[in-house]
């Protein structure tokens, strides 16, 4: 008997549809059609790409209300937050690549040397994987599924994807609009099932797995993709750090942190999970997070897509009450509804300092100096997102680029993710490899070097035979472009072992005498 998956409404409770797992003979099966979907889509160009997918950016607009809902019922969220973190970033990166994405994956020419590459060119080129896998989370179902299927295929792939078990009808939403595309049979598929099925993908051996997630999930990916051996891309957790001096615009930065804590119930990577305040403006702040927090509503924050990650927020509000920390409230759970939670007297010693909390709570430390609130945003594991707030820009850049992080903003929170030119990821166990951005798209294709001859020659002085007087001539080849002193110096020394390169080099010097000169210009003459 087959086994099934039942989605429920994390709105209501109520069951919305019930999926059949896919075997690992399915998985079998679709990959070999995704190889074969591959092959044909790379040899596309990316303009005849781009041109097949352009029409899911109106398709998105026009049935956006409908979209909401699917996403909704998922995942919990507000309206007003599905538009900002789910819609809005697939069509700005959709809208980014179609102006961008044949210039970035353009080849591109590389310089030569025209003393040792006489007529020749050489260039860069970058091939599609072949099939990507991309194993999806539950909290932006949509946005973290769809944008980096999109630069896949803009890249040349084919595609199989599993999403999180608590987010299938938002699989199903995806392979309904792609389904209206022109696109090849078989080029996008899914999967659906658990955590086994991610590993069946994997060893089905896709030629890349794309992978968001926890840390131990993304480990135990990478483990599994190390077998093959496959390339992976992995986004994992945060515990995001926002550092708050006493010359920041005060209001706008409680008013950043509730958003920035608070927003989809904390249910975000970059969600700001430990806040730093200078204490100069220490307890002027907390007041105004105490006062701001007291008019966040479940209608702003949305709900939790699972009840069991609740577990961990308790476990982390419990463990700093414990050793010190006050709270603004108690923890409540109504339904899938917590309220937020602001919580101060923090210290690096507790678990909400140092693991990632994924739920509404905003942990809140002051510091004395500036140097100690870099050492303090450095002291985690993670190295996702971070957000410096002072009206002295010059500084905050300044800090801001001393903090391990791959991204940072200054003066702002999230909305830095958002930008489809920017690329997005992290450095230690916040993962590797980057999507969206010129950087991103790149990352789901590999370089190819090709270097082309246009020589007459019929020998060439790096040719067998060798001896001990080639030897000599090509040690003064290597002082002519290399040695010190001018140009003239090292022609004089070296004048007898390079009479081997004249017909070589008076060919070189008949058609690229100018790059010659300029090239030994270059090289300290």
């Amino acid at each position: 008997m087959t086994e099934k998956i039942t989605a429920v409404s994390a709105l209501n409770e109520q069951t919305l549809k019930t999926y059949p797992i896919s075997s690992a003979d399915d998985i079998n099966a679709a990959m070999a059609a995704a190889k074969f979907a591959a092959a044909v889509w790379s040899q596309t160009t990316v303009k005849q790409r781009l041109k097949q997918l352009a029409q899911l950016e109106s398709i998105i607009v026009v049935e956006m209300d409908s979209i909401t809902e699917v996403i909704r019922a998922a995942t919990g969220k507000v309206k007003t937050e599905v538009l900002l973190g789910e819609i809005y970033p697939v069509l700005a990166l959709l809208r980014y690549y179609q102006q961008n994405a044949a210039h970035i994956l353009a080849p591109c020419p590389v310089q030569t040397s025209p003393l040792s590459f006489p007529q020749a060119s050489a260039m860069i080129e970058r091939r599609a994987y072949g099939v990507a896998a991309i194993i999806s989370p539950w909290n932006f179902p949509f946005q973290l599924t769809l944008s980096p299927l999109l630069t896949a295929l803009i890249s040349g792939n084919a595609v199989i994807f599993k999403m999180s078990e608590l987010s299938l009808p938002v699989g199903e939403l995806i392979m309904d609009l792609l389904a209206r595309l022109a696109l090849p049979e078989a080029l996008v598929q899914q999967v659906i099932g658990l955590a086994v099925s991610g590993a069946q993908l994997i060893d089905a051996r896709p030629d890349l797995v794309f992978f968001t997630g926890s840390v131990n999930a993304g480990r135990a990916v990478m483990a599994r993709a190390a077998q093959h051996p496959i390339p992976v891309i992995l986004e994992l957790g945060g515990k995001d750090a926002m550092l708050v001096f006493a010359d920041a615009n005060l209001k706008r930065a409680a008013k950043a942190a509730m958003y920035g804590a608070f927003s989809n119930s904390g249910q975000v990577c970059v969600s700001v999970e430990r806040c730093y305040v200078e204490a100069a403006c220490y307890e002027a702040f907390v007041d105004l997070l105490k006062q701001a927090v007291a008019q966040v509503t479940a209608s702003d924050v949305g709900r939790l897509t699972t009840v069991q990650q609740f577990a961990v927020i308790e476990a982390h509000y419990n463990d700093a009450l414990a050793k010190g920390a006050q709270a603004s409230a108690p923890l409540r759970l109504e339904g899938r509804y917590v309220q937020p939670v602001v919580l101060w007297n923090v210290s690096h010693d507790m678990l909400i300092m140092r693991e990632e909390t994924f739920g509404p709570l905003l942990p809140v430390m002051a510091f004395d100096a500036e140097q100690q609130a870099i050492d303090l945003a450095n002291d985690s594991d993670f190295g996702l997102n971070a957000s410096v707030w002072s009206q002295d820009i010059n500084k905050a850049e300044r800090i801001a680029r001393q903090l391990q992080v791959g991204n940072w903003a200054v003066n702002d929170v999230i909305k830095n993710i958002g930008h489809a030119g920017l690329p997005f990821g992290g450095v230690k166990n916040s993962g590797f490899g980057r999507y969206h951005g010129a950087e991103g798209l790149r990352q789901f294709s590999y370089t190819v070097a090709g270097l082309t001859s246009r020589s007459r020659l019929n020998n060439e002085p790096n040719w067998f035979p060798y001896s001990d007087r080639r030897y000599l001539e090509m040690r003064g080849l290597i002082d002519l472009l290399f040695g010190s002193g001018s140009l003239y110096q090292r022609i004089t020394r070296n004048w007898r072992a390079l009479q081997v390169f004249r017909g070589y080099a008076s060919l070189n010097l008949r058609q690229h005498g100018r790059n010659l000169w300029i090239f030994l210009r270059g090289q300290g003459s």
